[in-house]
C-alpha cells in the first residue's frame, strides 16, 4: 500500500555529495518515488556509476561534476538542474569536506588551540558556505515554480560537541542556524527548509575517518538495537521533500537512533543493571 503524499512525480531534485552515502541512497529513493535527480559530485566516476544505478532501475539522472568549493560550479549545479528539467524544486545541501587527515583520529581538525586558519576557511566553505551559495542560486528558480524545498545534512556533532573536531562542528552548528534563516526569510513565497541531523551512520566516508573502536562506543550510547544506514536518512529526505512533509519548515530533525537523548551515564548503566536481563 502507498501514500500519494510521498510521490514526487514531476519534481526535480538537485542533491551535492549525491555519488555516495547518504547522498546516493538518497538520490535512489527521490528518483523510485518519481523525481528527476541531478547528482552533483566531485568524484565525476562516482557520480555517473549513481546515475546508471538510477536509470537502470528506470528513474531519470544526470550528473554534473561539482566542487562545492568552488562557487562558479555550485551555480553551474542548478543552472544544469534548470536546463536539462525546466526547474528545481527540492535542493539537498548535503556534500561535506571527510577525510582521514582532517576529520579522523590525530587528524588536523582538533583542539582550538591548534586550529590552522586556512583548514578552518576551507571546512566552512565546504560545510556551510556551499550550503548557503546552493539556495542563493536555487531560490530564485524555485520562486519561478511557487516554492520549492531546502534540505541541509548537519550532524549530531552540529548540536553537541565532541573533544576534536572543532571545526567540522562549528561549521555544522552553522547549517542549524543558516536553515532557519532561509526558513524565516522564504516560508510566506513558498520555500521550505529543513535540517537532518544524522548520528551514527554507516557510509564509506564515516568508516574512513571514524575508527571502530569509537563507532563501536558511539553504537553503545544509542538507545536503538542496530548502526544507522544511509536509506534512514533517504527515507526522511524524501519524505520531506514530499507534499506529506508540506507543513515541516525551520526545524532540525535529529535522527540518531537515540544517540542524544540519555544522560552521559545511559551505556555504563544499561551495561551494569539492565543488559543481562535483557539478553534473557
Amino acid at each position: 500500500m502507498s501514500y500519494s503524499g510521498l510521490d514526487l512525480t514531476g519534481k526535480v531534485a538537485a542533491i551535492t555529495g549525491g555519488a555516495s552515502g547518504i547522498g546516493l541512497a538518497t538520490a535512489q529513493l527521490m528518483a523510485s518515488r518519481g523525481a528527476a535527480v541531478v547528482i552533483g559530485d566531485i568524484n565525476e566516476t562516482a557520480a555517473a556509476e549513481a546515475v546508471a544505478s538510477i536509470e537502470e532501475a528506470g528513474g531519470r539522472a544526470l550528473a554534473v561534476t561539482t566542487d562545492v568549493g568552488e562557487d562558479a560550479q555550485i551555480k553551474n549545479l542548478v543552472d544544469q538542474t534548470v536546463a536539462t528539467y525546466g526547474g528545481i524544486d527540492i535542493l539537498y545541501n548535503n556534500a561535506a569536506l571527510m577525510a582521514p587527515e582532517i576529520n579522523g583520529p590525530g587528524g588536523r581538525d582538533n583542539l582550538i588551540e591548534d586550529i590552522d586558519a586556512e583548514l578552518f576557511e576551507r571546512v566552512l566553505r565546504i560545510d556551510l558556505v556551499s550550503y548557503a551559495l546552493g539556495a542563493k542560486y536555487a531560490i530564485p528558480h524555485m520562486l519561478e515554480r511557487g516554492g520549492g524545498c531546502i534540505l541541509h545534512t548537519t550532524s549530531a556533532g552540529g548540536e553537541v560537541s565532541e573533544l576534536p573536531r572543532a571545526m567540522y562542528g562549528t561549521a555544522k552548528s552553522g547549517i542549524i542556524g543558516l536553515n532557519r534563516n532561509i526558513a524565516t526569510q522564504y516560508g510566506k513565497r513558498g520555500i521550505r527548509s529543513v535540517a537532518i541531523s544524522p548520528g551514527v551512520i554507516l557510509t564509506p566516508a564515516a568508516e574512513a575517518v571514524v575508527p571502530p573502536e569509537l563507532i563501536d562506543a558511539l553504537v553503545r550510547h544509542t538507545t536503538h538495537t542496530r548502526i544507522g544506514r544511509a536509506r534512514d536518512i533517504a527515507e526522511l529526505a524524501a519524505f520531506l521533500a514530499s507534499d506529506a512533509g508540506s507543513y515541516i519548515t525551520g526545524q532540525t530533525i535529529t535522527v540518531d537512533g537515540g544517540l542524544l537523548c540519555h544522560l552521559p551515564t545511559f551505556a555504563e548503566e544499561w551495561d551494569k543493571d539492565y543488559a543481562a536481563a535483557a539478553a534473557s
